[in-house]
């Protein structure tokens, strides 16, 4: 019997290295070698809170959905695909069938599998099978750290599509971790004429300014809504990512946007219930948007990152081996050595 390591969340912040077997690709499957798996801000929930917002983990349980490796082998009636092949790899599987499916909405799916999810392991494993539909072919020049980024930015770009930035609108980003980054960096790309980002941890605020923000600010030093209504003439930014949800983020977007703006939430709250200011929502007649994973956003992922990897890649702080992931959280935890976003490697 073959069998690889897996790294199982084994209860509230403990991880644990176990063996487990590793079954042969079933028909219209491949087995895939899973080498790296950026970890995610719900991996942290996960990790320092024992649930995803109103998601409690169910322990063991295997974490990790931004993965990228290599095709091991396939199974009945498979083509196109063969050992060695580079992939990115689809943490959702879907059914295809629903009624969310069959109108273009796979994120919404009744009956989804979300790999990472309780009951549903994720990538923190060496060895995984796959629907075939569930790859994507990596090209030469990305290699698998930054086809680990293709999860998180096709998030990012499924953001874009509900809040729709438009040329020359100003806006402002919450939380500049991963996902908020990758915002900012898409948001560049829009031609959107100004982007402040919002964070009290100093290296992100630099890497924010790095993947294109034109205004950094510490909350815990600056109040933030003063200050944006301020540079705006009291009107507000026209569009507001929250990649945080955390702290005064919530309550501080509805503040800083502009009457009849829109406010795109990405960010997952710690709390299973989050206020938000009814009257001011009211009053500003604003759009509000809740952001679930994304849809259809993953080939144009690659493509964005293609074009440009060591921008991107400079997203990609630190790296550690599997058989070090309780110290690759607790590093992330504590912000420590400026840390971005952190890829734990599952090569031997």
């Amino acid at each position: 019997m073959n069998t690889a390591r897996v790294a199982e969340l084994a209860g509230y912040r403990q991880f644990r290295l176990v063996e487990r077997e590793v079954k042969d690709p079933g028909p219209g499957e491949i087995q895939v070698r899973v080498q790296a798996v950026g970890i995610c801000g719900s991996d942290m929930h996960a990790y320092l809170e024992g649930g995803v917002g109103d998601t409690p983990c169910v322990y063991p349980m295997v974490l990790g959905h931004e993965p990228a490796g290599v095709v091991v082998k396939t199974g009945a009636g498979v083509t196109g695909w063969q050992s060695g092949d580079a992939a990115a790899f689809e943490p959702a599987i879907y059914c295809y069938h629903c009624e969310f499916c069959t109108s273009g909405r796979h994120n919404l799916c009744a009956k989804l599998r979300f790999l990472s999810s309780p009951g549903e392991p994720g990538f923190f494993r060496e060895y995984v099978n796959l629907p075939a539909s569930n790859l994507l072919a990596l090209p030469s020049n990305l290699g698998v750290n930054e086809g680990s980024l293709i999860e998180p930015l096709a998030v990012a770009l499924h953001s874009m599509k509900l809040g729709q930035p438009k040329l020359g609108e100003t806006v402002a980003v919450f939380g500049a971790g991963p996902i908020g980054l990758l915002t900012i960096a898409v948001l560049k790309l829009s031609g959107v004429s100004r982007i402040w980002s919002i964070d009290p941890v100093a290296a992100r605020r630099e890497l924010a300014v790095a993947m294109g923000a034109d205004a950094a600010l510490d909350p815990s030093s600056v109040d933030i809504p003063h200050q944006i209504l301020s540079d705006t003439g009291s009107r507000g930014v026209d569009l507001v990512f929250d990649c945080a949800t955390k702290g005064q983020s919530t309550a501080h977007s509805i503040h800083v946007v502009r009457r009849a703006g829109r406010v795109v939430f990405t960010g997952i709250p710690a709390e299973p219930e989050t206020p938000i200011e009814f009257h001011t929502w009211r009053r500003k007649e604003l759009t509000l948007f809740q952001v679930r994973r994304s849809n259809h956003e993953a080939a144009i992922a690659r493509e964005i990152l293609a074009r440009d990897p060591s921008r991107f890649a400079a997203l990609i702080t630190h790296t550690r081996p599997l058989d070090q992931i309780d110290r690759a959280f607790a590093q992330i935890e504590r912000y420590e050595d400026g840390v971005g976003k952190l890829v734990v490697r599952l090569d031997r």
